[in-house]
């Protein structure tokens, strides 16, 4: 079996707009898989979670099913497991920590 890596099949196979649809997909997927792996370890159901970040438990679904990354919405939703978020940005190798 041959393998190919995938910077070979992305310009092969997919346009630039494909890619980044691909690469933003995968970013959602992976907020979302931690966010629900965070509150599960943290022993704390969706409905507990929608109130204490004051949202409906629909909205803890959606955020963790989707991934939707806005700032404040994650912001509340890790202080409300007791944790702090950190937002770091590196641009050409020089590291900065941003407000939230």
């Amino acid at each position: 079996m041959k393998l190919y890596k995938w910077k070979d099949l992305k310009a092969e196979r997919f346009s630039p707009g494909e890619v980044e649809k691909i690469r933003l997909e995968a970013i959602r997927e992976l907020v979302a898989s931690d966010l629900r792996a965070l509150r599960e370890a943290a022993g704390i159901t969706q409905a507990e979670m929608a109130q204490r970040t004051q949202m409906d438990q629909s909205q803890i679904s959606r955020l963790e099913r989707q991934g939707d990354t806005r700032l404040s919405i994650l912001k509340r939703y890790v202080e409300a497991l007791g944790g702090e978020l950190n937002l770091v940005a590196t641009v050409r190798g020089k590291t900065v920590r941003l407000p939230v």
